[in-house]
């Protein structure tokens, strides 16, 4: 007599992280999901979770997020969240449902991050009355959403940003010119590299290596062709800018100011990584190529033209790292007018009042978060999604990469102090953005 074997009914994943067939532990599709198990419903809670951690938001907004699905679905959670984890139990009378979700890694989209409030915000209103399966299918269709731009577009975008970015450090057009074309070339590879799911510190390492070597081409180029200075060169750390970690390192602070420590610190130590990363093969390669940063020849303009000038720089810059977060455009325009009116301010305030950079830095990102919740509340565009771009151009890459140089060839006390610059900065900044969010949220203003 032979003994029957249960077949399994759904191929299992063969990647390393195993992809979760929701719709397949699913019982009964003839009942409302308030009426389901609460195996399906926590599920639903938690697939709601570990997207919004997909899309690059931090610790305190996927937990409210879940808590308000539970809530529709009368449970009760209670969640630990990480960088690329969630741990989560659902109550529900006497009975309880524990799962642990990971993903395979981190990554920044501020089009699904907005779907995916919306859906959370009408959840209780259009979603509860579904089965199970129709809301995992409207999740489905969030989590397949394709992405608004091409990896050539990404690209151009990243040079834009770049460009504008290297004109902020004060740069002139020779180093915006070898920027676009270093950043572009950049970016497109470190596209390329992670839709073909390349691990993170090969992705950062190579793209990083490409803007410099890019650069150093078209300078050489224009030296050959139009004899420009040496001193020209200063601007191939502008190149390299596309890779700052802003929505982890925003968020880390932020994560860390509501008390999530697990998700703060590990979003912390994630951007520390690709900034270690992408500043040690920036000077490995200026090392072999025999490129140094200088300082950058001065442009002689007046005050009210550098003001003039700052403003478009700030918003073409922040435009393009928006567009690079696969912002739709209408809200990388309000996230470029937030960049260009809080990036400016910082920039002129250290200017013409000698203020210390980080209290600069301070008052640029407050007024930034000021302004994008004036616009949350008309527009409906997630506070990050307007706040991230906008003070990504406000961290001082260049301190950072000037310090880790210094170190590199033994100019510990040059490197200590680009270093000590950097970190005041980098801590005024999620600061104002603090400060600005306990004024004018009040669930954000409480800690219950």
């Amino acid at each position: 007599m032979t003994e029957d074997r249960a077949k399994p009914q759904f191929h299992l994943s063969k990647k390393h992280h195993m992809t979760i067939h929701w719709k397949d532990y699913i019982t009964d599709d003839n009942i409302s999901a308030t009426e389901a198990s609460i195996n399906e419903r926590s599920g639903v809670v938690g697939r709601v979770g570990i997207m919004l951690l997909s899309c690059g938001t931090g610790a305190w907004r996927v937990r409210d997020a879940m808590n308000t699905v539970a809530r529709a679905l009368n449970l009760t959670c209670s969640a630990e969240v990480g960088l690329l984890t969630i741990s989560y139990t659902c109550f529900s009378q006497n009975l309880s449902h524990s799962q642990v979700l990971t993903l395979p890694k981190s990554g920044v989209n501020t089009d699904k991050l907005s779907q995916m409030e919306n859906f959370v915000n009408n959840f209780n209103l259009e979603c509860r009355h579904l089965t199970i399966r129709q809301i995992h299918l409207q999740l489905d269709k969030i989590q397949h959403r394709p992405g608004h731009y091409s990896a050539g577009q990404a690209a151009l975008a990243a040079a834009i940003a770049c460009s504008a970015f290297v004109f902020l450090l004060g740069g002139g057009l020779v180093e915006m010119l070898c920027c676009f074309v270093g950043a572009g070339m950049g970016n497109l590879i470190r596209k390329e590299m992670t839709n073909r799911s390349i691990t993170l510190l090969a992705d950062i390492s190579v793209s990083v290596a490409v803007a410099c070597l890019a650069y150093l081409g078209c300078f050489k180029l224009l030296e050959v062709f139009f004899g420009i200075s040496l001193q020209h060169e200063a601007g191939y750390i502008g190149a390299m800018l596309f890779v700052i970690p802003g929505f982890p390192f925003i968020t880390s602070m932020l994560d860390m100011s509501k008390l999530d420590m697990k998700s703060g610190l590990e979003r912390l130590a994630y951007a520390l990584t690709i900034i270690i990363t992408a500043t040690l093969v920036g000077w490995l390669v200026a090392l072999t190529v025999h490129l140094r940063p200088k300082n950058f020849l001065p442009l002689n303009l007046s005050p009210l033209l550098m003001l003039l000038l700052r403003l478009p720089a700030s918003f073409f810059g922040v435009y393009g790292f928006s567009i690079m977060f696969n912002s739709p455009r209408k809200m990388a325009f309000w996230a470029g007018i937030l960049g260009a009116l809080g990036n400016t301010l910082r920039l002129e305030l250290v200017d013409l009042t000698h203020i210390p950079a980080g209290a600069a830095a301070f008052a640029g990102a407050f007024l930034a978060g000021i302004l994008a919740s004036a616009v949350n509340k008309k527009h409906g565009y997630p506070r990050i999604s307007l706040t991230v771009p906008a003070i990504v151009i406000m961290i001082p890459g260049l301190y950072i990469y000037r310090g880790v140089y210094s170190i590199g060839i033994n100019a510990i006390g040059v490197g200590a102090l680009w270093l000590s610059k950097a970190a005041m900065i980098i801590m005024f900044i999620p600061l104002g953005l603090f400060v600005a969010r306990v004024l004018l949220d009040k669930k954000w203003r409480y800690c219950d």
